[in-house]
């Protein structure tokens, strides 16, 4: 591959943090008696989301965790899934609970992120685990972003003193990223852009790191970074193309070929966020069961 030694490869650092994981469940199934279980709730038929959710139905079973689908069609009323989900908050073999977004259109997603129990929350959404966040505390991180901190922690790249640029608001990428990039042990500066800023390139032109999650195929082009920036590309689209079966095929939100020219280090689309997202999914689902077991046997 031309750009191999540029290359992030996320796949083979997820592959290393799950046999970490494995390893941990193992001795954690021996010690307690208990599998760690996540609960996984789907409403709708939005095929993208059908394939997440059977990637990480598959993650768990090879991880030794139990996985729980609660499956739900399009028209189905808020009331089934807050009656569900209150459910598994009381469900003693369930530790985490992940709600497969996006919801259905008429479905509130406050409403059903703030009806989890924050102790289960496997994605940190929920206000009381990103004010932990926000305030330094121990405790697990949103999936994505934490994916993408323990791949440039693992990559030995350096994040201390340098300046992260960040492209995307969201709640899932952008926020919680840009939380954990200002934590005092990680010591960055931080910008975080979205589509009401001005003259975007004046501030990915400046990024030491910069990430992409705006959900535009190709977006970032090359003339939009500075010579010898790491890239991290969280998007994920879909676009026409012909040499495909499918007719479909899939990049991220950079311009892959020529953004790696200038690049000291960038991950690809597929195999790069994606399955350090995964990884990290089976990391909190194990950190949320030990700390329930911990507080059931009322130890530290």
């Amino acid at each position: 591959m031309k750009y191999k030694e540029k290359i992030i490869d996320g796949k083979a650092i997820a592959g290393k943090i799950r046999e970490e994981i494995k390893e941990k469940i193992s001795k954690f199934v021996g010690l307690y008696g208990i599998k760690p279980g996540l609960a996984i709730i789907l409403a709708g038929d939005n095929p993208a989301s059908r394939i997440y959710v059977d990637r990480k139905k598959k993650a768990c079973k090879e991880a030794d965790i139990e996985s729980f689908e609660y499956l739900f069609p399009g028209d189905c009323k808020e009331e089934e899934l807050l009656q569900t989900i209150e459910k598994l908050n009381k469900d003693v073999n369930v530790h985490s609970i992940l709600v497969q977004l996006p919801l259905p259109d008429h479905i509130s997603e406050e409403n059903i992120i703030e009806a989890l129990h924050p102790g289960k929350d496997v994605d940190c959404l929920h206000p009381y685990n990103t004010g932990k966040i926000f305030y330094d505390k121990d405790h697990f991180f949103p999936c994505t972003p934490h994916g993408i901190y323990r791949m440039l922690r693992d990559s030995d790249i350096e994040i201390e003193r340098k300046h992260v640029v960040i492209l995307g608001r969201s709640k899932i990428v952008g926020k919680p990223m840009a939380d954990i990039f200002l934590r005092k042990d990680t010591g960055a500066t931080v910008t975080v852009c979205h589509s009401k800023t001005v003259n975007l390139s004046h501030y990915t032109l400046q990024a030491d790191i910069l990430i992409a999650a705006l959900g535009k195929p190709e977006f970032v082009k090359a003339d939009m970074i500075k010579k010898g920036a790491v890239v991290i590309d969280v998007g994920i689209n879909r676009i026409p193309h012909k040499s495909k079966k499918s007719g479909t095929g899939i990049v991220g939100d950079v311009a892959f070929e020529e953004v790696a020219e200038k690049a000291s280090y960038i991950t690809p689309v597929p195999g790069g966020v994606g399955p350090m997202t995964i990884a990290m999914l089976l990391h909190n689902t194990l950190k949320s069961a030990e700390k329930t077991v911990r507080s059931v046997k009322g130890l530290s």
